[in-house]
């Protein structure tokens, strides 16, 4: 994506099924499951540089000895530095005698995170900034191990005031924060009612203090905790919580918005956001691995006993199709396989452009995210080369004309050439990954090949998608127009982005999108600037009234998708340089992407098609903020 916009959170939960004995006898080391969620979270680190946490919860410790232990860090590179930082204590506490790696119980009592039960987080901040305090897990603590709570996730609440105003008729302060604030306060305290009930029941029967505790850590009912608490909750997420005692969960969205993937053997039961870190971390197949199934809840008890629970009403599936396009890793099979197919059905509207002219068109990738629907793309139109160059020499072989120069022609002068015309330096990307400077140093993150196309070359470049046109306006087609193509093509494999995102991508606010930029320009230009004063009276009324209708679709809908990639290509088209060549921006239809991503139907941000309430909401409160020159997240 060569605009930047806000990635997906990663998440990752461990259970370790027996003591730390069994992997310091198996696998030498009792920090097995320490390193696996080190490696779980480093394979997933496409999710966040904002920031990294880690918990960890040790079972049965003694009264008096700490059992539940976080980590957390917003410095560049977090996630190296908080187990630098872990490892080089472990490594302090051997060397001083304390710790003896092969005696597995020095390890649970001396180090903070030589227990049975981690959890990480991977953050990429919608809200809360980028202090230490809105970085994940958040913590609640109390005396009581079935009250303290560790949460963290991968999300975004669009009804957070809603949530807020319902603890506040509970009776509570809650601070007005960010979603995971308001989500860890409201499982917190149904939480605290849970155990308050089996605590009141056993008290009455008399029963000593010690087995109270142990029997209210048997008896609490995770499942019913989010049951009760999640009765409110719409967005998209993939939640991830440890209690004290040393019950885990995972929730994720009934409409299965957000991914979340786990396995279990008689080893360990594992959670990420992602199949593929699961299945290289654990040296998995492909089938051991499930999906968390939307609108369920998974809890581990401290017992090892593994359960599924439906804690809300299902929702028609809507699992982000951005996930297949761009943010997870590209690496597993079924999304490798997408991506591919996304650059394939391009082919169409990439050979118009270029008049189907073989012999002098170039194509190439930008950024490297692209890459595998690239080579989608470069199969499908080699496919058809072959298609039509078999065509053309068995016309000839009937004629008798089949001669060196012809097959010369067909196949050496004229087939699907690709070259890495463009290369991203990555350090200086993450360097100057705060968007007020990265718009004055974006034109330095990327470098060229000299010389890789003439001035008779078509130069095809894929993009991946394309929100607010800005990398395009500013640098990126700039730098390709150095390369003096005859035409440069920009083709992206993803549809216009129309709409916000109010389920975990930072995309909220609508002035800031160029396809409504464009069809903006188009209204006023044709005169039909009325229309925009019409859709922010019925957004105002809509959102008045909490309504299902998007009403920003009118913006769009007196234009073909053909005009407006055309203004868009207008809009981002550099100025004042002195290369004079044509310049094309291709989008993926929307029947494509359905065609490709068969199973990833969640396309609000192409088709305004929301899966909750709250979405219609977000983004008839956009076009409202935008009208109004009132700048912010819409939710």
């Amino acid at each position: 994506m060569s605009d930047r916009i806000t990635h997906e959170c990663g998440i990752a939960l461990i259970r370790l099924l027996k003591p730390l004995s069994y992997y310091q006898e198996k696998y030498g080391s009792p920090l097995w499951g320490f390193t696996k969620l080190f490696l779980l979270m480093e394979k997933q680190h496409n999710r966040g540089q904002d920031g990294a946490g880690v918990a960890c919860v040790k079972l049965d410790m003694p009264p008096g000895d700490p059992y539940m232990f976080r980590e957390r860090c917003v410095k560049p590179n977090p996630l190296d530095k908080i187990f630098k930082t872990l490892l080089r204590s472990y490594n302090e506490k051997v060397q001083e005698g304390t710790v003896h790696p092969e005696f597995a119980e020095t390890v649970r009592k001396h180090f903070d995170f030589g227990g049975e039960l981690y959890m990480g987080h991977l953050r990429y901040g919608t809200s809360g900034g980028y202090n230490l305090s809105s970085c994940h897990p958040y913590f609640r603590r109390s005396s009581w191990p079935t009250r303290n709570l560790a949460l963290c996730g991968n999300f975004n609440m669009t009804n957070t005031a809603e949530l807020n105003a319902s603890l506040i008729a509970m009776g509570q302060h809650p601070i007005f924060a960010t979603d995971t604030q308001a989500l860890l306060e409201k499982i917190g305290f149904f939480l605290d009612e849970e155990h308050e009930d089996i605590y009141r029941f056993l008290r009455t029967r008399g029963l000593p203090g010690a087995e109270i505790s142990r029997r209210i850590s048997e008896d609490l009912d995770i499942a019913r905790v989010i049951t009760r608490a999640s009765q409110k909750w719409d967005g998209g997420y993939a939640l991830c919580g440890l209690i004290g005692n040393g019950d885990a969960f995972v929730v994720r969205d009934p409409a299965g918005i957000r991914p979340c993937w786990y396995f279990q053997n008689d080893e360990v039961v594992a959670f990420a956001s992602e199949r593929a870190p699961l299945l290289t971390v654990f040296d998995l197949a492909v089938e051991q691995v499930k999906e968390v199934e939307p609108g369920h809840v998974v809890v581990v008890k401290k017992k090892g006993t593994v359960t599924t629970t439906r804690f809300t009403a299902p929702l028609p599936r809507a699992s982000c199709s951005f996930e297949r396009i761009y943010f997870s890793r590209g690496n597993d099979i079924e999304i490798y396989e997408e991506r591919k197919a996304l650059g394939g059905r391009l082919a169409d509207q990439v050979l118009a452009s270029v008049d189907h002219d073989w012999g002098n068109t170039v194509f190439s990738f930008i950024p490297n995210t692209a890459e595998v629907a690239y080579y989608g793309l470069l199969s499908e139109l080699r496919e058809r080369r072959r298609q039509e160059v078999k065509r053309a020499v068995s016309e000839a072989a009937r004629k008798g004309a089949l001669t060196d120069e012809l097959l010369d022609e067909l196949i050496i002068r004229n087939w699907p050439r690709g070259e890495k015309v463009v290369s991203k330096d990555i350090k200086l990307r993450t360097f100057i990954g705060q968007e007020s400077m990265r718009n004055q140093l974006a034109s330095h993150v990327y470098d060229i090949t000299y010389g890789s196309v003439k001035s008779t070359d078509n130069l095809v470049c894929v993009d991946d998608s394309i929100v607010r046109g800005t990398t395009l306006r500013r640098s990126i087609l700039r730098i390709l127009a150095r390369l003096n193509p005859k035409k440069i093509v920009i083709v992206s494999t993803a549809p216009q982005i129309r709409y916000p995102d109010c389920y975990g991508i930072d995309m909220s606010e609508l002035g800031k999108f160029v396809a409504f930029e464009a069809a903006v320009s188009l209204l006023k230009e044709r005169g039909k600037a009325s229309l925009l004063e019409e859709v922010y009276q019925l957004c105002r009324a809509e959102v008045a009234a909490n309504g299902p209708t998007n009403h920003v679709r009118k913006i769009y809908e007196p234009f073909t998708p053909e005009e407006i990639s055309a203004r868009i290509t207008e809009l981002v088209s550099p100025r004042g340089i002195s290369w004079t060549g044509k310049i094309e921006i291709i989008f993926q239809s929307i029947e494509n992407l359905h065609a490709a991503v068969p199973n990833h139907r969640g396309d609000w941000y192409f088709t305004g098609k929301y899966p909750t309430p709250g979405g219609y909401r977000t983004v008839n409160q956009a076009y409202v903020n935008y009208f109004d020159k009132s700048e912010g997240r819409s939710y």
